[in-house]
């Protein structure tokens, strides 16, 4: 297959999924008007031939669109995850749904759920979303030794599947490296800190270009129904990490502006106020000084949106559905409870919604939001997405 089908295929399946919408036609729609999108801001010459008219190009499209459709209908559907008690966990009848987390919290979930490769994707069901609908996403990317250049798991190529986006899959056991299927989860294991139940799973992500080679360790308390730790670990043979990174990407999509310091907020406006256009304003980072810590030593990084109800924007009419938010306002919050000296959290920003020249309603907002220090072994973050738009002390108190 060429890269240029390829990365149409992949476009189109990105776009439909990211619809969360049952609608099979109203999906295959959405698909086509980002398609257009594509074609009417010139990038689809660049990945079609040049002598076919931009309605040839969308006829295309629309070939590789149903293609889509066609395979997907004639797979196996995706046992849904079972629901306990406490936890949400795989089914042990594969193929099924790679989806871990709290029956009444938060959850995430891998590829081949809604959205692209290479990425977690956090579910928040309790803020009125449907169960498959992402409020972020989670990627993994080391940086080497003597680099400064992160390498992007999402972006990356597959040498396991020969497509874009690395793969990644669950173990119940750090010691066991094997490729699996993605669609055969392991089911994570229940185990307690104390008196505090837990539920623990591996993932592992395919090797790196730069050989970095990275798993990480997801916990769930049942203490914490809002929040995850990920533990990131370096496997046989991997090359030494200067840092490993592990940044919720999609803030665009709840419309985060508002980062919550130790010296009050900031706002997205007031880091980028002339910033426009297609690309990423440039990052922020704020060091330890400027970080909220709680009175058992956790540094805080929280950012929240500046709307009251997100779901009643003005949006363009070019605007995806998926882009689109729905549900109650939520504070995104990242947790170190034994933080680096050189411990940050950095943001970037957008004025247009990515992979499209939709503006984003109300201007700028915060796409990746992230901490990063130098790498140690089992270092660990949590994130949380905790209801409501208050303080992080008074989030934290409030959703454990």
């Amino acid at each position: 297959m060429s890269s240029s089908l390829r990365l149409w295929i992949q476009i189109a399946h990105l776009k439909c999924a990211a619809a969360n919408d049952e609608n099979g036609l109203s999906r295959f729609f959405s698909a086509m008007l980002v398609l257009h999108e594509y074609n009417h801001a010139g990038r689809g010459r660049k990945l079609l031939p040049m002598g076919l008219s931009r309605w040839m190009r969308m006829i295309v499209c629309a070939c590789i669109v149903c293609a889509g459709y066609l395979a997907l209908a004639l797979e196996k559907p995706l046992a849904p995850p079972e629901v306990g008690p406490y936890w949400v966990r795989p089914s042990s009848e594969h193929p099924a749904q790679p989806v871990w987390g709290h029956a009444e919290g938060l959850r995430v979930g891998l590829w081949p759920m809604t959205g692209p490769r290479g990425l977690l994707r956090v579910y928040s069901p309790y803020l009125g979303h449907a169960d498959d609908r992402m409020l972020n996403y989670i990627a993994i990317e080391p940086v080497i030794q003597g680099s400064m250049t992160r390498s992007f798991s999402e972006l990356e190529f597959s040498q396991l599947d020969e497509v874009d986006g690395l793969r990644f899959w669950s173990a119940d056991s750090p010691d066991d490296a094997t490729p699996r299927e993605p669609t055969e989860p392991a089911r994570g294991v229940v185990g307690h800190d104390g008196d505090v139940e837990t539920l623990t799973v591996y993932v592992y992500v395919e090797s790196y270009r730069s050989g970095a080679k990275v798993v990480l360790r997801l916990t769930f308390r049942v203490d914490r129904p809002y929040e995850i730790e990920i533990a990131a670990f370096t496997t046989e043979g991997s090359r030494t990490l200067a840092s490993c990174i592990v940044t919720a990407t999609m803030g665009n999509y709840a419309r985060l502006r508002t980062l919550h310091l130790r010296g009050g907020t900031r706002s997205a406006f007031e880091l980028w106020p002339a910033f426009d256009g297609p690309d990423f304003a440039p990052r922020v980072c704020f060091g330890l000084d400027d970080l909220i810590m709680t009175p058992e030593g956790h540094v805080v990084f929280a950012a929240t949106p500046n709307e009251e109800h997100p779901e009643d924007a003005d949006y363009t009419p070019r605007t995806f559905i998926g882009w689109k938010y729905y549900g109650e306002v939520a504070t995104q919050v990242w947790r170190s409870e034994d933080p680096h000296p050189l411990l940050r959290g950095c943001v970037n920003g957008r004025t247009e919604y990515w992979a499209s020249r939709s503006p984003i309603p109300g201007g700028i907002a915060f796409e990746n939001f992230e901490m990063i220090e130098p790498f140690r072994e089992g270092a660990a973050f949590w994130f949380g997405v905790f209801p409501g738009q208050g303080g992080p002390l008074e989030t934290l108190e409030s959703g454990n």
